[in-house]
């Protein structure tokens, strides 16, 4: 068989192996454009997050963001309070960021190197979009001891063991460890006076005013717990009493939710607690335990 019979096959096989390897070039020459086309560092990410804000955050004053320390999060900061969002500045996360390897709250230790004063007991906040119509008093150091007969009788919803212990528990109907709570309460057996709190601006107001202007506003604050708030309607007479119910947690310091308070001696009890926890809580005020 005579060589140069082949030598047409090799070169179309040569043309075809070059054709594949300038492709790849092509391809390898995208995927680098396409990499630098991406902010070339942290700095660079926030500043795009930084505009995205403004477009959709227009009222909310941004202070700072820092995209280089929590993965695929950006920390905002915003006054006193931090939130999270997302590289595309999509998806907005408020709440406490956990660093499970290192065994540490990163939203607590954050919030008092921002303010020393500040106890971060709960949840951060995000500055509301929309505004509010009500001063923000400063926030000041969380208090173990209140006086509770500045509160009107309005802004309360009642629920629980009539007979009870009376407890007043400061929550947001869009807390997870306030809808948790709510069991331990029930199985505490104890009198609940639950006033609601904004603690996530302006859509927590909203359900708050749904629920207290409800027909049956113990029934509509377990739907609201359970994801199905009553429609909003007219705004009632009783839902005026939300402005009292946020001043007085502001003056106490109650950064985050739930807070509960025993209206026997104004003790305070930050966070969340399981039915144990708040049977001793009743019992010390009755002197039966330490």
């Amino acid at each position: 068989m005579n060589y140069n019979d082949h030598r047409p096959g090799l070169k179309a096989r040569a043309a075809h192996l070059a054709l594949a390897l300038s492709s790849a070039a092509a391809v390898l020459t995208l995927g680098v454009s396409a990499v630098t086309a991406m902010p070339a560092n942290a700095a660079g990410m926030a500043s795009d997050v930084a505009q995205a804000l403004k477009l959709r955050l227009p009222k909310t004053p941004i202070d700072a963001i820092s995209c280089d320390t929590l993965g695929p999060w950006c920390e905002v900061v915003s006054g006193d309070t931090l939130f999270y969002i997302d590289e595309t500045a999509r998806y907005l996360f408020v709440g406490r960021l956990y660093d499970m390897e290192e065994r540490r709250d990163v939203t607590a230790a954050r919030l008092l190197e921002l303010n020393p004063d500040l106890l971060a007991a709960g949840a951060a906040r995000v500055a509301s979009d929309a505004p509010t119509g009500r001063d923000e008093a400063p926030m000041q150091a969380a208090a173990s001891h209140v006086d509770l007969s500045s509160l009107p009788v309005a802004g309360a919803i009642h629920w629980g063991n009539p007979k009870g212990e009376r407890l007043v528990v400061f929550s947001d109907f869009q807390c997870g460890y306030c809808q948790r709570l709510t069991a331990q309460l029930a199985k505490a057996k104890v009198h609940v006076e639950e006033r609601p709190i904004s603690i996530f601006g302006a859509a927590s107001r909203k359900i708050s005013e749904a629920v207290l202007c409800a027909k049956d506003p113990a029934k509509a604050l377990h739907a609201a717990y359970a994801g199905q708030a009553p429609a909003t309607g007219k705004t009632c007479k009783d839902a005026k009493a939300l402005d009292a119910n946020e001043a007085f947690a502001r003056a106490n310091g109650f950064a985050g939710t739930p807070v509960i308070v025993r209206a026997r001696d104004g003790a305070v009890l930050h966070g969340y607690r399981d039915a144990a926890a708040i049977r001793r809580f009743v019992a010390e005020s009755k002197g039966e335990a330490k």
